[in-house]
């Protein structure tokens, strides 16, 4: 993968500095024009962390001025999101119920009934090349918590992760079953391929994701996050795969969503229960953290389905 085109003078100096090496002109760096200018510059700075760039030196992955410049956006990140959360139930009941009631009652676009019921071909096209940023690395921001668990809350994300990494067998990992769903329909499968066509807010998802799990402090607001993500997955699952049969697409697509409509079933309980409800029961300071990882998986999914709502019905 090669790093991505600029989108204002922030990513045009911070990418700039990244393929040239010369990481010292970033000691001045200017004004982000706008939050497409920091978050692809965010996006990039965490992709150092995953699969790295073909056209960026790999010694980089932790040069001071890189992540001096990540941390500082990240830090902005934070702060932005959580004065954007609203209040989270009060601690003292069933932690799982109560996270599953919360869950139940967030209220958001959706925009898998669309695609299930009247989205085009090429919006849904569009829909697939957007995902593809974390589908083509589905669950990997997860795996950076792992170290930073106990040993009962680390065997409950490492059974769970072990179904998302196909049980063993590489060609069962849910990242190369949309590989494969994505060349069958047309699409490249190769990743990053699509990231100077995705919105923001496709970049702000990702980018919660690996600040979350990059972060040792937010590890539970990882799982939080995966919580969420888990319980809110199935049915919309279900949904995209209808919509996909409904358009024709190959069935190797539409077995990806198939295949998370009883995966995730299952992993909600795993992920509530055992996972997140686990570490509470370790580390109760956290339960404000767990509960902000939720809310941060709902909400860019919902900023993610408002706009291409809006986009489609203008």
């Amino acid at each position: 993968m090669l790093t991505p085109t600029a989108r204002g003078p922030l990513s045009e100096a911070v990418l700039t500095a990244m393929r040239t090496a010369d990481t010292a002109t970033l000691a001045d760096l200017p004004e982000a024009t706008g939050p497409d200018d920091v978050q692809i510059t965010l996006w990039s700075l965490f992709a150092l962390h995953h699969g790295g760039f073909d056209d960026v030196p790999d010694d980089l992955e932790w040069d001071p001025q890189l992540i001096a410049v990540r941390r500082r956006l990240e830090d902005d990140f934070e702060r932005e999101l959580r004065e954007r959360a609203p209040e989270f139930p009060a601690p003292g009941g069933d932690f799982a119920e109560d996270f599953f009631a919360f869950v139940a009652a967030h209220d958001g676009p959706s925009l898998a009934q669309h695609l299930q019921r009247s989205a085009t071909e090429e919006q849904m096209r569009q829909f697939l090349q957007h995902k593809s940023i974390y589908s083509l690395k589905e669950s990997d921001h997860t795996m950076w918590t792992i170290p930073r668990l106990s040993h009962r809350v680390k065997a409950a994300v490492v059974e769970l992760q072990y179904d998302e990494y196909g049980g063993g067998d590489p060609h069962r990992l849910h990242a190369h079953l949309f590989a494969r769903g994505l060349k069958e329909s047309g699409l490249s499968s190769e990743y990053g391929a699509y990231i100077d066509d995705v919105p923001l807010e496709i970049l702000e998802q990702d980018n919660a994701m690996s600040m979350l799990g990059l972060n040792r402090r937010l590890r539970a607001a990882s799982l939080g996050f995966l919580g969420a993500f888990e319980a809110t997955s199935s049915a919309p699952s279900r949904k995209i795969a209808r919509g996909l049969e409904r358009l024709g697409f190959p069935a190797e697509i539409t077995g990806y969503y198939t295949e998370h409509v009883e995966a995730d079933a299952v992993h909600e309980q795993l992920a509530v229960r055992n996972i997140c409800g686990t570490l509470l029961e370790e580390h109760p300071e956290q339960y404000e953290n767990v509960y902000f990882g939720a809310w941060v998986s709902m909400h860019v999914d919902d900023r993610y389905a408002d706009r291409m709502l809006r986009e489609w019905a203008a």
